[in-house]
């Protein structure tokens, strides 16, 4: 379920910026110097403008749709949890640990590691 929403979100997030940038600039830098934009009477009747409007309201239900399906399902939040549970699987040859066996087991010594340095000699 959650995957067809987040299919649809994405699909309604590349038709708002495509409608966004098919918009006409209103002018200058940053909204100074006049135009009206929205607030003039004429310019919410605008086909592209009602499609944008639209196209940010499937936005954001969409969003809070994947929020809460997210928040529901029962699966791990971390990507790392998802990755543990996934490769624990059955024992290495030669390895008396399950679920181990990978990468990690080649980087681990062989023999026990010797101190660096004078030892200093114990009391009794």
């Amino acid at each position: 379920m959650s995957t067809v929403v987040l299919v649809i979100h994405l699909m309604i997030a590349a038709a708002l910026v495509a409608t966004v940038l098919l918009q006409r600039s209103e002018g200058g830098a940053l909204g100074i110097g006049g135009g009206g934009g929205m607030m003039a009477g004429r310019g919410a009747a605008n086909l592209l403008t009602r499609i944008t409007t639209f196209l940010a309201a499937a936005f954001f239900v969409s969003s809070i749709t994947l929020t809460v399906l997210g928040q529901r399902s029962g699966e791990p939040t971390s990507i790392l949890d998802r990755l543990g549970t996934e490769q624990s699987g059955p024992a290495a040859p030669g390895s008396d640990t399950p679920g181990r066996g990978g990468i990690l087991d080649k980087l681990e010594p062989k023999a026990p590691l010797q101190p660096l340095g004078p030892q200093v000699p114990q009391s009794q």
